[in-house]
C-alpha cells in the first residue's frame, strides 16, 4: 500500500507541475461555465432543480472526457519514454502500479471537479439548492469518472504512445455511451442488456435528478474494479514478453 501511495503521490505531483493536467481542467471549466450559462441559466426560466440537473448532465459529459485525456499518459508515457522498463523492473508489483496511477489521475479529477462548485451555488441568487441533490450529483460525476479513468487506465496499459491510448480510452467509453441510445432502437431483452451496461443513461441519470441508488454505485465500482483488473493483466503479460 506504501508504494501505492508513493506512485500515486508522484503521479499526482506530475499533473501538478505540467501544462497538460492545467490545460485540461482550464478546458473543463471553460466550457462548463458555458454550457452552464447558456442551456442551464439562460432561456426560459426553470426551477432550481432543473437547473442542477441540467449542471450535472453538461459536467457528466465533460467527466468523461476529461478522464480520457488525464488518464492517456498515466501508463503509455512509461512506455513511449522507455522509463516503464525501470518501474517494472523495481520490486513493485503491477497491481501497485495501476492502482496508484489510476488513484493520481481520479484524484486530480476531483479537485478539478471542486472547482465547479461555485457554478450551481449560484443558483442561490434566485433560487434555493437542496444539499442533497448537490451532494448526490458529485458523488455521480465523481463515480463516472472513477469508472471512464479506469477505462482510460486500461486503454493506456493497452497502447504504445499517449494519442493510441486516447483513441483507444475513447472509443471503449464511446461505445458504452452508445449502448445507452441502442436501448431506444431495440427490444427486450436486449434493450434491457444495453441499458444496464450503459455508463451514462440509466445509472447516471438518478444522481443527475438528485437521487442515490444502491444498484448505480455498484454498477460504477464494478466497472471500475474489471478495467482496473483487466489493466493489471496486460501489464502482467507486457513484463513477461
Amino acid at each position: 500500500m506504501t508504494a501505492t501511495l508513493l506512485i500515486a503521490r508522484r503521479e499526482l505531483g506530475t499533473y501538478l507541475r505540467s501544462m497538460n493536467g492545467y490545460i485540461i481542467a482550464a478546458l473543463l471549466l471553460l466550457v462548463d461555465g458555458l454550457l452552464f450559462n447558456i442551456f442551464a441559466i439562460g432561456g426560459e426560466e426553470k426551477l432550481s432543480a432543473q437547473v442542477l440537473a441540467q449542471f450535472f448532465f453538461y459536467t457528466s459529459g465533460l467527466t468523461m472526457i476529461a478522464s480520457v485525456f488525464l488518464s492517456m499518459r498515466l501508463v503509455a508515457e512509461e512506455r513511449q519514454t522507455g522509463t516503464l522498463v525501470l518501474l517494472t523492473s523495481s520490486p513493485v508489483g503491477d497491481g501497485q502500479i495501476v492502482l496508484g496511477k489510476f488513484l493520481s489521475g481520479l484524484t486530480f479529477l476531483a479537485m478539478v471537479l471542486a472547482l465547479t462548485l461555485f457554478m450551481p451555488l449560484l443558483v442561490l441568487v434566485n433560487g434555493k439548492i437542496a444539499p442533497g441533490h448537490l451532494v448526490a450529483g458529485y458523488l455521480g460525476l465523481l463515480l463516472l469518472g472513477s469508472a471512464a479513468m479506469a477505462i482510460g487506465t486500461l486503454g493506456s496499459a493497452l497502447a504504445r504512445t499517449q494519442v493510441l491510448a486516447a483513441i483507444v480510452s475513447a472509443c471503449m467509453v464511446t461505445g458504452m455511451v452508445v449502448a445507452w441510445m441502442l436501448v431506444r432502437v431495440t427490444e427486450r431483452p436486449f434493450n434491457d442488456v444495453f441499458a444496464s451496461l450503459a455508463i451514462h443513461g440509466k445509472h447516471f441519470i438518478p444522481f443527475q435528478e438528485g437521487s442515490i441508488h444502491l444498484r448505480d454505485v455498484v454498477y460504477y465500482l464494478v466497472v471500475t474494479m474489471v478495467a482496473l483488473y483487466a489493466a493489471v493483466r496486460v501489464m502482467e503479460v507486457r513484463r513477461w514478453r
